[in-house]
């Protein structure tokens, strides 16, 4: 009996003998747990423990499109052109271009000739958008280059007659019009505020297949592929990798929001389809154009006035360039804008009007924004320092003024065709244009007769109808100075003959 009462006693003291250890080792833990939640300003009793969730930032989008694509489908057009097709006298066929394949809206093969005479049309598919209700419709400038004919199909299936209203080589940007009310039209966003990795759709009629809408990313800004074939080409593509293929060329590039970002105009690819990577045009240089095209018939094109490249490793060791970042300037133009502001050979350009550039396509889309006659801030290294420098842009005729949009051909009533080689040996020419026939037009009023080779219009030597076009342009956009042409030339009766013609009235 006592035995048993002491083992009795024995299991009640190592029961509380457990509780005892239990009882030290919570309250060890406790102050364990005290000391982190004090070292962590912890409140409110509460252990640091959260629910293993996605915590969204507050600027992230949905990836649900469906409103984006709603809100701009119906202002995508498809644009189908008519063009008299180059041909080649062996076969009849023309040539595609190769890698970066830009002619969205690439003609289909016809085709061989079976009468010499025959006058074969190629056929162009392209997109555009629409940006006012009343017609105006935004496109590339390649899509309707040259064309005879231009039909515009709504998203509903109407469909319209269009015509050029305007054109920029040097942007690929087009604006034409058709007769229509109550359209549905895309708002505009802001390609700069674009960021690299934001969702894009890309919404056009690739393959003739209309309403059609891909999404990807911003790949990347500003990107200068040097597929634009001009004087002075403007490329400052957004990169994407939405889907886009031939007929997507001319549509729209817009962000979640449903906004216009940019136009759609160019693919990286060595098959003529979508490999990958896509180009669009941003709707900040897209706004500029159709604005100028709208108020002045042709596009205000304002320049610096100097050669520029992009800094690499290999010019910033050969310069001793303190940094990589901005536009080089390798040579300042005589009589240009830079040079009246101090720009100087050397200068690196890393700032215009408070944005800043980190290379040349950035420098010519920030240029591209102004006209002749703005007054801008450049920021530019020299050495060890920046300087600040404002700059009075001029035009490409080297003044402020306006460029008009008086058509050379309207104006002078006059065709052209090129000299025989009897001409040139009869009269001992090196060059010249003969001038073919005459309609009603300065020339004719000043008793220019056919035949007549013109050799020098204001001095400048005349070999082709585009240095005509060139002079009768530089004459005509000549600022505040007389505007008038005085041509030197000789009829096929050795008669050299001067004229005066005076342009504006």
């Amino acid at each position: 009996m006592e035995n048993m009462n002491v083992t009795k006693r024995m299991k009640t003291l190592g029961f509380f003998g457990l509780v005892v250890a239990v009882s030290v080792a919570t309250n060890l833990t406790t102050n364990l747990v005290s000391q982190k939640r004090d070292s962590l300003n912890l409140s409110n009793n509460q252990l640091p423990v959260t629910y293993a969730k996605f915590a969204r930032a507050a600027n992230a989008m949905e990836t649900d499109f469906t409103v984006a694509a709603e809100l701009s489908i119906h202002a995508v057009v498809h644009v189908k052109t008519k063009t008299p097709m180059k041909v080649q006298q062996y076969g009849g066929e023309f040539q595609n271009e190769p890698l970066f394949d830009y002619f969205f809206g690439r003609p289909q093969r016809s085709p061989k000739l079976k009468k010499r005479d025959d006058t074969p049309m190629q056929e162009g598919v392209g997109s555009g958008v629409i940006i006012t209700n009343d017609g105006y419709i935004v496109t590339n400038n390649h899509v309707v280059d040259g064309s005879s004919d231009i039909e515009v199909t709504l998203n509903d299936k109407r469909t319209f007659k269009a015509k050029v209203i305007g054109a920029d080589p040097n942007t690929d940007i087009a604006l034409i019009k058709i007769e229509a009310k109550d359209l549905p039209v895309i708002a505009f966003g802001n390609s700069d505020s674009l960021k690299v990795g934001e969702w894009v759709l890309a919404v056009g009629n690739p393959f003739n297949l209309t309403s059609t809408v891909t999404a990807g990313i911003v790949s990347a800004k500003a990107r200068n592929i040097r597929i634009i074939d001009s004087k002075m080409p403007i490329e400052s593509f957004i990169q994407t990798d939405a889907a886009v293929n031939p007929g997507n060329s001319g549509g729209a590039l817009v962000n979640t929001r449903g906004e216009l970002v940019g136009i759609n105009a160019a693919i990286a690819s060595q098959t003529g389809s979508y490999a990958g990577y896509a180009f669009a045009i941003p709707v900040s240089i897209v706004q500029k154009v159709v604005s100028d095209i709208r108020q002045y018939g042709v596009v205000q094109r304002a320049l610096l006035g100097v050669s520029i490249r992009d800094i690499d490793s290999k010019l910033a060791k050969e310069k001793k360039l303190k940094t990589m970042e901005g536009a080089y300037v390798e040579k300042v133009n005589e009589q240009s804008a830079a040079k009246s502001a101090g720009i100087k050979d050397g200068d690196i350009i890393n700032n215009v009007n408070g944005v800043s550039v980190t290379s040349s396509a950035e420098l010519q889309e920030q240029v591209g924004r102004y006209r002749p006659g703005d007054k801008i801030t450049v920021t530019v290294v020299r050495g060890d320092s920046e300087e600040k420098l404002k700059v009075e842009l001029k035009n490409s005729q080297g003044n402020y003024g306006v460029v008009s949009s008086i058509d050379s051909d309207d104006t002078l009533g006059a065709t052209f065709k090129e000299i025989d080689a009897k001409t040139k040996d009869k009269l001992g020419l090196d060059y010249g244009i003969e001038i073919k026939s005459l309609s009603k037009g300065k020339l004719a009023e000043q008793g220019i007769k056919p035949g007549f080779i013109i050799l020098k219009i204001n001095n400048q030597t005349i070999r082709s109808a585009e240095d005509v076009k060139a002079a009768f342009d530089s004459a005509i956009n000549n600022g505040e100075q007389e505007k008038a042409l005085f041509i030197t030339g000789v009829y096929p009766n050795g008669k050299v003959v001067y004229y005066a013609i005076n342009l504006v009235e």
